[in-house]
């Protein structure tokens, strides 16, 4: 376990609801009861203002970032994994799950572009596509063989268990694309009970209101 000084250990500086790359650090946190202390920031319509504003806290000027103390540390994954160094409970505590839970937050990380591109994050929406790309279609196929994979091979309540994990952290912006713009047809029904799951988390409706 991890230990602080003070009321909080960490800063997050994240955008409720808009920022999909925010929810991950921020929903494994609170789901693992990390104490932490939420910063929050809001785009700005001036994008050279908003970087501007976003670089008196942040490196690249974007978000999320995360203190400790001094320290500061940005992209989601990276704050993951140095979260995890003080809270090994981030990763399954199974190797073979741990290993299977990094390739898909890899991937998720950098993959996927289609679905990025297309189905932006608006948690809050319902957008109907008129045209779904074939590279689409594979990307949500893809998709689905990850979670299916992940319930089927560690037959657990979550991905790669019974706890939550970095893995569903990284999978919720997922979750709420296919929801905004009605993709669930695409998923197998014990994935799609799973998302479902996933988005009446009560963590997840305090992200939503912002």
């Amino acid at each position: 376990m991890g230990f602080f000084i003070g009321k909080f250990m960490y800063q997050l500086y994240i955008n409720p609801p808009k920022s999909s790359w925010s929810l991950r650090p921020w929903i494994l946190l609170k789901m693992l009861d990390i104490p932490f202390e939420p910063k929050i920031v809001r785009y700005l319509a001036d994008i050279n203002e908003q970087r501007q504003q976003f670089s008196t806290f942040s490196a690249t000027a974007k978000i999320p970032v995360l203190y400790d103390n001094q320290l500061q540390i940005w992209d989601s994954l990276a704050i993951i994994e140095y979260v995890a160094e003080s809270y090994p409970q981030v990763w399954p505590k199974d190797k073979k799950a741990r290993a299977w839970a990094r390739s898909v937050c890899a991937e998720m990380h950098s993959g996927f572009e289609y679905l990025r591109n297309i189905c932006d994050f608006r948690p809050l929406e319902k957008i109907t596509l008129t045209e779904i790309p074939q590279q689409l279609e594979d990307e949500l196929k893809h998709l689905n063989t990850i979670f299916a994979q992940g319930l089927q091979q560690f037959a657990g309540k979550y991905l790669t268990g019974s706890l939550f994990t970095a893995a569903d952290a990284f999978l919720l912006p997922v979750a709420a694309r296919i929801n905004t713009y009605g993709l669930a047809h695409y998923f197998d029904e014990n994935v799609r009970i799973y998302l479902q799951k996933m988005l009446a988390l009560p963590t997840y409706q305090e992200w939503l209101k912002g």
